[in-house]
Protein backbone atom coordinates (compact mmCIF):
# COMPACT_ATOMS: atom_id res chain seq x y z
CA UNK A 1 0.00 0.00 0.00
CA UNK A 2 1.01 3.37 -0.61
CA UNK A 3 1.51 5.68 2.91
CA UNK A 4 -0.31 8.61 2.82
CA UNK A 5 1.00 12.31 1.40
CA UNK A 6 0.19 15.36 1.93
CA UNK A 7 -2.49 16.90 -0.14
CA UNK A 8 -0.03 18.86 -2.46
CA UNK A 9 1.94 15.96 -3.28
CA UNK A 10 1.89 13.47 -5.76
CA UNK A 11 4.74 10.60 -7.03
CA UNK A 12 6.25 10.80 -10.19
CA UNK A 13 3.99 9.22 -12.51
CA UNK A 14 2.52 9.75 -15.91
CA UNK A 15 -0.62 11.69 -16.02
CA UNK A 16 -3.01 11.62 -18.96
CA UNK A 17 -6.34 13.42 -19.39
CA UNK A 18 -7.63 9.79 -19.32
CA UNK A 19 -6.58 10.41 -15.39
CA UNK A 20 -8.68 13.44 -14.89
CA UNK A 21 -11.18 11.75 -17.40
CA UNK A 22 -11.86 8.47 -14.84
CA UNK A 23 -12.18 11.07 -12.00
CA UNK A 24 -15.22 11.77 -13.21
CA UNK A 25 -16.81 8.19 -13.49
CA UNK A 26 -17.44 8.15 -17.54
CA UNK A 27 -19.77 5.21 -17.20
CA UNK A 28 -22.07 6.51 -14.06
CA UNK A 29 -21.89 9.79 -15.54
CA UNK A 30 -23.13 8.36 -19.34
CA UNK A 31 -26.00 6.67 -17.30
CA UNK A 32 -27.11 9.49 -15.54
CA UNK A 33 -27.19 11.99 -18.77
CA UNK A 34 -29.16 8.96 -20.67
CA UNK A 35 -31.76 9.67 -17.54
CA UNK A 36 -31.50 13.25 -17.68
CA UNK A 37 -32.15 13.26 -21.42
CA UNK A 38 -34.75 11.18 -22.01
CA UNK A 39 -36.32 13.73 -18.60
CA UNK A 40 -35.75 16.52 -21.11
CA UNK A 41 -37.46 15.08 -24.02
CA UNK A 42 -40.52 13.43 -22.08
CA UNK A 43 -41.33 16.83 -20.34
CA UNK A 44 -42.73 18.11 -23.95
CA UNK A 45 -45.07 17.29 -26.65
CA UNK A 46 -42.79 19.01 -28.97
CA UNK A 47 -39.04 18.83 -29.87
CA UNK A 48 -37.00 20.45 -26.67
CA UNK A 49 -34.69 23.65 -28.16
CA UNK A 50 -31.61 21.66 -29.24
CA UNK A 51 -29.44 24.60 -27.76
CA UNK A 52 -31.14 23.76 -24.33
CA UNK A 53 -30.00 19.64 -24.55
CA UNK A 54 -26.34 20.95 -25.64
CA UNK A 55 -25.98 23.25 -22.64
CA UNK A 56 -27.95 21.54 -20.08
CA UNK A 57 -26.50 17.94 -21.03
CA UNK A 58 -23.30 19.82 -20.57
CA UNK A 59 -23.69 21.04 -17.19
CA UNK A 60 -25.28 18.31 -15.77
CA UNK A 61 -22.49 15.79 -16.71
CA UNK A 62 -20.04 18.90 -15.80
CA UNK A 63 -21.57 19.04 -12.54
CA UNK A 64 -21.81 15.11 -11.90
CA UNK A 65 -18.17 14.41 -12.87
CA UNK A 66 -17.07 17.27 -10.31
CA UNK A 67 -18.80 15.10 -7.47
CA UNK A 68 -17.41 11.99 -8.72
CA UNK A 69 -13.81 13.62 -8.30
CA UNK A 70 -14.69 14.89 -4.65
CA UNK A 71 -15.43 11.59 -4.13
CA UNK A 72 -12.52 10.13 -5.68
CA UNK A 73 -10.43 12.98 -2.98
CA UNK A 74 -12.54 12.23 -0.09
CA UNK A 75 -12.77 7.93 -0.40
CA UNK A 76 -8.78 7.77 -1.55
CA UNK A 77 -7.95 6.07 1.82
CA UNK A 78 -10.69 3.29 1.27
CA UNK A 79 -10.48 2.94 -2.40
CA UNK A 80 -6.41 1.74 -1.71
CA UNK A 81 -7.91 -1.39 0.73
CA UNK A 82 -10.70 -2.10 -1.99
CA UNK A 83 -9.47 -4.72 -5.02
CA UNK A 84 -12.14 -3.13 -7.15
CA UNK A 85 -11.02 0.80 -6.84
CA UNK A 86 -7.15 0.71 -6.17
CA UNK A 87 -6.00 1.28 -9.25
CA UNK A 88 -7.78 4.63 -9.33
CA UNK A 89 -5.41 7.32 -10.15
CA UNK A 90 -5.46 8.70 -6.19
CA UNK A 91 -4.45 4.86 -5.25
CA UNK A 92 -1.41 4.84 -7.92
CA UNK A 93 -0.33 8.43 -7.24
CA UNK A 94 -0.84 9.56 -10.56
CA UNK A 95 -3.03 12.77 -9.46
CA UNK A 96 -2.55 14.46 -6.15
CA UNK A 97 -5.68 15.37 -3.82
CA UNK A 98 -4.59 18.86 -4.52
CA UNK A 99 -5.23 18.24 -8.24
CA UNK A 100 -8.06 16.56 -8.30
CA UNK A 101 -10.20 18.96 -5.81
CA UNK A 102 -9.29 21.98 -8.23
CA UNK A 103 -10.34 19.84 -11.13
CA UNK A 104 -13.87 19.43 -9.22
CA UNK A 105 -13.87 22.99 -8.41
CA UNK A 106 -13.59 23.91 -12.51
CA UNK A 107 -15.63 21.17 -13.85
CA UNK A 108 -18.40 22.23 -10.65
CA UNK A 109 -18.15 25.48 -11.11
CA UNK A 110 -18.54 25.57 -14.80
CA UNK A 111 -20.95 23.12 -14.76
CA UNK A 112 -23.41 24.65 -12.65
CA UNK A 113 -22.55 28.46 -14.20
CA UNK A 114 -23.29 26.86 -17.55
CA UNK A 115 -27.29 26.03 -16.13
CA UNK A 116 -27.72 28.93 -14.11
CA UNK A 117 -26.88 31.24 -17.03
CA UNK A 118 -27.99 29.17 -20.47
CA UNK A 119 -30.67 26.74 -19.23
CA UNK A 120 -32.21 28.36 -16.32
CA UNK A 121 -32.21 28.71 -12.54
CA UNK A 122 -33.83 25.85 -10.94
CA UNK A 123 -31.81 23.30 -13.06
CA UNK A 124 -28.67 25.12 -11.55
CA UNK A 125 -29.83 25.17 -7.95
CA UNK A 126 -31.15 21.75 -7.83
CA UNK A 127 -28.27 20.41 -9.80
CA UNK A 128 -26.28 22.07 -7.16
CA UNK A 129 -28.13 20.52 -3.88
CA UNK A 130 -27.61 17.17 -5.79
CA UNK A 131 -23.63 17.91 -6.14
CA UNK A 132 -24.06 18.86 -2.51
CA UNK A 133 -25.91 15.71 -1.42
CA UNK A 134 -23.49 13.12 -2.99
CA UNK A 135 -20.14 14.58 -2.58
CA UNK A 136 -20.72 16.10 0.57
CA UNK A 137 -22.90 14.41 2.70
CA UNK A 138 -23.07 11.07 1.13
CA UNK A 139 -19.20 10.65 0.47
CA UNK A 140 -17.89 12.76 3.68
CA UNK A 141 -20.74 11.56 6.33
CA UNK A 142 -23.96 9.03 5.24
CA UNK A 143 -21.12 6.63 3.22
CA UNK A 144 -19.10 6.04 7.45
CA UNK A 145 -22.32 6.50 9.64
CA UNK A 146 -24.90 4.46 8.73
CA UNK A 147 -25.76 1.04 6.29
CA UNK A 148 -28.61 3.26 4.83
CA UNK A 149 -26.07 4.93 3.35
CA UNK A 150 -27.57 4.35 0.00
CA UNK A 151 -31.05 4.68 0.21
CA UNK A 152 -30.64 8.31 1.90
CA UNK A 153 -28.19 9.25 -0.39
CA UNK A 154 -29.67 8.19 -3.29
CA UNK A 155 -31.96 11.16 -3.26
CA UNK A 156 -28.98 13.04 -4.67
CA UNK A 157 -28.16 10.08 -7.61
CA UNK A 158 -31.85 9.89 -8.16
CA UNK A 159 -32.13 13.87 -9.83
CA UNK A 160 -30.82 13.49 -13.19
CA UNK A 161 -34.42 12.72 -14.78
CA UNK A 162 -35.80 15.34 -12.67
CA UNK A 163 -32.69 18.00 -14.18
CA UNK A 164 -33.70 17.10 -17.31
CA UNK A 165 -37.44 18.04 -16.72
CA UNK A 166 -36.38 21.34 -15.21
CA UNK A 167 -34.30 22.18 -17.90
CA UNK A 168 -36.50 22.33 -20.48
CA UNK A 169 -40.02 23.59 -18.38
CA UNK A 170 -38.09 25.51 -15.86
CA UNK A 171 -40.78 24.39 -13.24
CA UNK A 172 -41.21 21.28 -11.00
CA UNK A 173 -43.53 18.71 -12.24
CA UNK A 174 -44.94 15.79 -10.17
CA UNK A 175 -44.36 13.66 -13.32
CA UNK A 176 -41.08 14.81 -12.84
CA UNK A 177 -40.69 13.87 -9.46
CA UNK A 178 -42.13 10.53 -10.62
CA UNK A 179 -38.91 9.66 -12.51
CA UNK A 180 -36.95 10.82 -9.63
CA UNK A 181 -38.63 8.37 -7.48
CA UNK A 182 -38.20 5.44 -9.63
CA UNK A 183 -34.27 5.93 -9.56
CA UNK A 184 -35.00 6.27 -5.86
CA UNK A 185 -36.44 3.04 -5.45
CA UNK A 186 -33.91 1.26 -7.97
CA UNK A 187 -30.87 2.51 -6.26
CA UNK A 188 -30.92 0.28 -3.14
CA UNK A 189 -31.41 -3.20 -5.01
CA UNK A 190 -28.63 -1.91 -7.84
CA UNK A 191 -26.25 -0.85 -4.91
CA UNK A 192 -26.95 -3.56 -2.77
CA UNK A 193 -26.08 -6.23 -5.16
CA UNK A 194 -22.83 -4.81 -5.44
CA UNK A 195 -21.81 -4.50 -2.20
CA UNK A 196 -22.55 -8.30 -1.51
CA UNK A 197 -20.28 -8.71 -4.21
CA UNK A 198 -17.64 -6.86 -2.48
CA UNK A 199 -18.63 -7.40 1.20
CA UNK A 200 -15.12 -8.57 2.60
CA UNK A 201 -13.65 -5.26 0.45
CA UNK A 202 -16.35 -3.35 2.77
CA UNK A 203 -15.55 -5.00 5.27
CA UNK A 204 -11.67 -4.09 5.02
CA UNK A 205 -12.53 -0.80 4.65
CA UNK A 206 -14.84 -0.24 7.57
CA UNK A 207 -17.24 0.83 5.75
CA UNK A 208 -20.91 -0.26 7.30
CA UNK A 209 -22.60 -1.39 4.22
CA UNK A 210 -25.58 -3.42 4.88
CA UNK A 211 -24.13 -6.82 4.33
CA UNK A 212 -21.69 -6.13 6.40
CA UNK A 213 -23.47 -4.79 9.32
CA UNK A 214 -26.66 -6.55 8.62
CA UNK A 215 -25.43 -9.91 6.97
CA UNK A 216 -26.10 -11.42 3.37
CA UNK A 217 -29.53 -12.67 4.05
CA UNK A 218 -30.89 -9.74 5.60
CA UNK A 219 -29.32 -7.78 2.75
CA UNK A 220 -31.10 -10.03 0.22
CA UNK A 221 -34.59 -9.61 1.98
CA UNK A 222 -33.83 -5.80 1.58
CA UNK A 223 -33.51 -6.20 -2.18
CA UNK A 224 -36.27 -8.27 -2.45
CA UNK A 225 -38.27 -5.64 -0.98
CA UNK A 226 -37.05 -2.68 -2.52
CA UNK A 227 -37.56 -4.54 -5.76
CA UNK A 228 -40.87 -4.87 -5.28
CA UNK A 229 -41.45 -1.34 -4.43
CA UNK A 230 -39.62 -0.46 -7.60
CA UNK A 231 -41.92 -2.47 -9.52
CA UNK A 232 -44.94 -0.30 -7.91
CA UNK A 233 -43.45 2.78 -8.85
CA UNK A 234 -42.88 1.68 -12.49
CA UNK A 235 -46.69 1.23 -12.61
CA UNK A 236 -47.24 5.21 -11.77
CA UNK A 237 -46.67 6.44 -15.04
CA UNK A 238 -48.97 4.72 -16.46
CA UNK A 239 -51.62 4.86 -13.76
CA UNK A 240 -51.26 8.86 -13.71
CA UNK A 241 -51.62 9.40 -17.45
CA UNK A 242 -48.03 10.35 -18.20
CA UNK A 243 -47.35 6.68 -20.45
CA UNK A 244 -49.52 4.59 -21.95
CA UNK A 245 -49.79 0.74 -23.08
CA UNK A 246 -46.46 0.74 -24.81
CA UNK A 247 -45.04 1.77 -22.12
CA UNK A 248 -46.88 -0.54 -19.79
CA UNK A 249 -45.94 -3.80 -21.90
CA UNK A 250 -42.61 -2.80 -21.72
CA UNK A 251 -42.10 -2.00 -17.88
CA UNK A 252 -44.39 -5.68 -17.37
CA UNK A 253 -41.78 -7.44 -19.23
CA UNK A 254 -38.86 -5.51 -17.72
CA UNK A 255 -40.42 -5.86 -14.29
CA UNK A 256 -40.80 -9.58 -14.68
CA UNK A 257 -37.13 -10.00 -15.39
CA UNK A 258 -35.54 -7.89 -12.75
CA UNK A 259 -38.04 -9.73 -10.19
CA UNK A 260 -36.72 -13.17 -11.82
CA UNK A 261 -32.99 -11.77 -10.57
CA UNK A 262 -33.82 -10.54 -7.53
CA UNK A 263 -35.61 -13.84 -6.53
CA UNK A 264 -32.28 -15.82 -7.45
CA UNK A 265 -30.52 -13.71 -5.51
CA UNK A 266 -32.59 -13.76 -2.51
CA UNK A 267 -32.92 -18.31 -2.74
CA UNK A 268 -30.21 -19.05 -4.63
CA UNK A 269 -26.45 -19.20 -3.50
CA UNK A 270 -24.44 -19.20 -6.95
CA UNK A 271 -21.13 -17.84 -6.96
CA UNK A 272 -21.57 -14.63 -9.34
CA UNK A 273 -25.09 -14.14 -8.81
CA UNK A 274 -25.43 -10.62 -7.09
CA UNK A 275 -22.58 -9.25 -9.72
CA UNK A 276 -24.67 -10.68 -12.63
CA UNK A 277 -28.13 -8.74 -10.39
CA UNK A 278 -26.15 -5.88 -10.32
CA UNK A 279 -24.65 -5.91 -14.34
CA UNK A 280 -28.56 -6.56 -15.02
CA UNK A 281 -30.15 -3.57 -12.63
CA UNK A 282 -27.97 -1.13 -14.99
CA UNK A 283 -29.46 -2.49 -18.00
CA UNK A 284 -32.33 -2.17 -16.68
CA UNK A 285 -32.49 1.34 -15.57
CA UNK A 286 -31.26 1.57 -18.99
CA UNK A 287 -34.09 -0.12 -21.34
CA UNK A 288 -36.94 1.66 -18.83
CA UNK A 289 -36.24 4.63 -19.93
CA UNK A 290 -35.45 3.89 -23.67
CA UNK A 291 -39.41 2.49 -23.16
CA UNK A 292 -40.73 5.44 -21.36
CA UNK A 293 -39.12 7.56 -24.74
CA UNK A 294 -40.74 5.46 -27.05
CA UNK A 295 -44.06 5.39 -25.78
CA UNK A 296 -43.87 8.68 -25.01
CA UNK A 297 -43.26 9.84 -28.87
CA UNK A 298 -45.28 6.99 -30.24
CA UNK A 299 -48.35 8.84 -28.07
CA UNK A 300 -47.26 12.26 -29.87
CA UNK A 301 -47.23 10.83 -32.70
CA UNK A 302 -50.74 9.60 -32.79
CA UNK A 303 -52.46 12.86 -30.91
CA UNK A 304 -50.49 14.57 -34.02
Amino acid sequence: MRTEESIGQVENVAVSWRDYLELCKPKVVLVMLLTALVGMFVATSEQPALATVIYATLGIGLAAGSAAAVNHVMDRRIDEQMARTHRRPLPQGKISPMQALVFAALTGVLGIGMLALLVNPLTAWLTLASLIGYALIYTVYLKRATPQNIVIGGIAGAAPPLLGWTAVTGTLDPHGLLLMLIIFAWTPPHFWSLCIARKADYAKAGIPMLPVTHGERYTRLQIMLYSLIMCICTALPYLTGMSGLIYLVGISLLNMRFMYWAYRLMFYRVNGEPMKMFRHSINYIMAFFIVLLLDHYLIVQAAG
